[in-house]
């Protein structure tokens, strides 16, 4: 008992100093917070030596000062929609994860709307990467419009941020979006022709993972692009990427034109046959081949049921049915009651002229064509023959787009309170995975601590510190353990539970003796022989002691006397007071009780 009683005391203090590591309290938990850094938020500093640009818009006064809003109109497009007079703000998220950490929010939806920002310094494509990253809340959902960014081109179109619309020269386009199920991240560049300076799109392949659950979620999500010298590029959405691969053949159209294309003046000739197989001109209709035969015809074995009313019909006027009031007779026509169903034709077999179904007809073939066999004439299919092609070039450095002056969010969407955050533009992926670490990381744990369940956090823990592993064992498994043993125990009780509660504890020593002396008692008793057939079958082994039994009985005679004898005496001439323990004589069994 003393042994049982520390050991559960041992297990109750092993759960207590668990459940303290482990569940903690109401209160922030020191460990996690620990592990996973201060999740107190400060506006993060951008170096300008490390930035081209950076906004976390946690400061309105720098916002109004910095960002310019459009005041352009689009072109062929009605008056009262072709202003650019969507509302922006910087306001706190609707769902507030971080304090004083503040976003760009467009709030207006169905709105044409544009807002741009010059940089600290232009992006030179020269031999430095350019990463570019943004974080896009959608907090109501979007079903229709974009969320993406256009880095604006160096010129004199760009000059005026206040005209930012539209057809406004961009270098690179980036960003999530979404009309029905059509999902997209854009990646597209403008490229400029060596030869005659056109400038064409060149649109980045679909990425293979779908990004659903942005648009649907309402949280956070980071969109980060790498732009290498190398002219390779990667995608990453929330850290992870998702789409890379190299300018040359990512991309629609390609950057280089092909060398060859087709002649423009090249003609099929009139007599080029394409045919690969033609009818055989040698083959006859066969005389037997009626093309007039129907493809059904009615069932000649159908024969009219019995009780079919052939001058019944089977619709009738409704009888209950009377002309409206207004009915005009010169305007409405002859008025007739509207027809119903005969209530006659509901109990019988049929109604009406009865015709017979129809089954395919057997001798149906359809109109005969000439099978078909290769055209000896087949000349294969014709294409225009290749050329050179005069507009040939072969860009080997696509990377050296042009130069970056301002950065422009021009949208229109069928959803309000789209919010933009920590909008960076540098040449270096540690600086802004450093900046995403003091911005966005912090907002994904805070995301990720409320969606945590008391199991995820015990395996956590115990992931970062293995030696937990071993109290979950002796918290967990020990007791369970134990419960199994001992609801395994009751289900099987030992033998010494099958003895009777009056019985004594008698050493193997003198168990001969007692027995003799139960026996003697026994017979003396007024129901000697039942209670010392019963004990004697309690002590002898119950079960063992039938089987012996019925051994000894297939050897004993038939008219074996009933009572015990022990040296030739009856049992009852025996003292009750003094038991006397046989000396030499033969012990009888006694006879088993029917």
């Amino acid at each position: 008992m003393k042994d049982k009683t520390m050991l559960m005391f041992t297990l109750l203090a092993a759960f207590m100093a668990t459940s303290t590591l482990v569940c903690g309290t109401e209160e922030p938990e020191p460990e996690v917070v620990q592990d996973s850094g201060d999740l107190s938020y400060k506006s993060p500093y951008a170096d300008p030596a490390k930035f081209y640009f950076a906004d976390h818009f946690d400061d309105k006064d720098q916002f109004a000062d910095r960002w310019i809003k459009s005041q352009a109109k689009k072109d062929d497009t009605a008056e009262e929609i072709a202003k650019y007079d969507g509302e922006w703000d910087v306001e706190l998220p609707k769902r507030t994860l971080l304090a004083n950490d503040l976003g760009l929010v467009l709030k207006s939806k169905a709105k044409h709307a544009a807002i741009a920002s010059r940089l600290s310094k232009p992006f030179v494509f020269s031999d430095r990467t350019l990463v570019v990253q943004y974080e896009v809340n959608l907090q109501d959902g979007q079903e229709c419009g974009g969320s993406y960014i256009k880095l604006l081109s160096s010129g004199k179109e760009t000059t005026d941020l206040k005209q930012f619309r539209d057809i406004s020269p961009y270098t690179i386009m980036f960003g999530p979006d979404k009309c029905g199920n059509d999902v997209k991240l854009h990646f597209i560049f403008r490229h400029v022709n060596p030869i005659n300076g056109t400038i064409t799109e060149k649109h980045c392949r679909k990425a293979k993972d779908r990004l659903d659950d942005a648009f649907k979620d309402k949280q956070p999500h980071l969109y980060q692009l790498v732009l290498r010298p190398d002219n390779t590029y990667l995608i990453r959405f929330d850290h992870k990427i998702i789409n890379e691969g190299s300018l040359f053949t990512e991309f629609t159209p390609p950057v280089n034109p092909p060398k060859e294309i087709d002649d423009p003046e090249d003609a099929k000739p009139t007599n080029w046959d394409e045919r690969e197989k033609i009818p055989d001109p040698d083959a006859k209709k066969p005389d037997d081949w009626n093309e007039n035969e129907p493809p059904q015809i009615p069932d000649p074995s159908a024969s009219k049921p019995e009780g079919w009313l052939d001058d019944v019909e089977e619709m009738i006027p409704d009888p209950n049915a009377e002309k409206p009031a207004d009915w005009d007779v010169e305007m409405d026509g002859e008025w007739e009651a509207p027809l119903i169903a005969n209530p006659v034709c509901e109990k019988a077999v049929g109604c009406g002229l009865w015709k017979a179904p129809m089954i395919s007809n057997p001798s149906y073939k359809g109109k005969w064509r000439a099978p078909l066999i290769d055209n000896p004439n087949y000349q294969g299919k014709w294409a225009p023959r290749k050329i050179p092609n005069p507009d040939f070039f072969e860009d080997t450095n696509p990377f050296k787009m042009t130069t970056i002056a301002a950065i422009g969010i021009e949208l229109w969407s069928m959803s309000s309170d789209i919010l933009f955050d920590n909008l960076i533009i540098t040449d270096d992926e540690d600086v802004a995975r450093d900046w995403a670490a003091q911005t966005f990381d912090l907002k994904r744990k805070l995301i990720d601590r409320e969606a945590e369940t008391f199991v995820s956090r015990v395996l956590k823990f115990a992931n970062e510190n293995p030696w937990m592993w071993a109290v979950l064992v002796v918290v967990v498994g020990l007791p369970l353990a134990i419960v199994i043993y001992l609801a395994c125990s009751k289900s099987t009780p030992p033998t010494a539970a099958r003895t009777k509660k009056t019985d004594e504890f008698v050493p193997d020593d003198d168990q001969d003796q007692q027995e003799s002396s139960r026996t003697k008692s026994n017979l003396n008793s007024p129901s000697g022989e039942q209670e010392g057939g019963a004990q004697a079958e309690t002590v002898d082994g119950g079960d063992d002691e039938e089987e012996g039994d019925e051994e000894d009985d297939e050897n004993e005679p038939e008219d074996e006397e009933p009572d015990t004898v022990i040296e030739g005496k009856e049992a009852d001439e025996l003292p009750q007071d003094e038991p006397k323990e046989p000396e030499g004589g033969v012990k009888k069994r006694k006879p088993r009780r029917e």
